[in-house]
């Protein structure tokens, strides 16, 4: 992943649903993990104005600035990325049915970044018959 700004909520969906397609796993389990402790794997509705709630729920619960509010902040100024990131977690796991991702009827995946502008990985493991 490479996000160009501090922060954006990416949909992974589709590829995840690519790499479970030619996975050629049927039946089975998918996990997406954020390999950074500043960035989350989600699952929630793909809908813009959820998107912009979670962004100012999040700056409410763990502010970018002040820098100088953090201990953290010694050089660095992502202090508030590792708390946003505690509050949405790492990664998610995805039952895998038929070859398909087995998911709620609103249900999508995405990546959140809270610290970008530097290139980031993401671990996709399927596991299955």
């Amino acid at each position: 992943m490479n996000v160009p700004q501090r922060r954006a909520i990416v949909s992974i969906h589709n590829e995840i649903e690519r790499l479970v397609a030619a996975s050629g796993v049927r039946d089975g389990l998918v996990l997406v993990n954020a390999m950074h402790i500043t960035a989350s794997v989600f699952i929630n509705d793909n809908e813009s104005g959820l998107h912009h709630d979670y962004e100012v729920w999040l700056e409410k619960l763990a502010p970018e600035k002040p820098y100088s509010q953090y201990r953290h902040n010694t050089g660095e100024d992502n202090a508030d990325a590792h708390l946003k990131r505690q509050v949405m977690g790492r990664e998610v796991v995805v039952a895998i049915t038929d070859g398909q991702l087995h998911l709620g009827p609103w249900e999508h995946i995405f990546y959140y970044e809270f610290d970008g502008q530097r290139r980031k990985r993401l671990l996709v493991k399927i596991i299955g018959e």
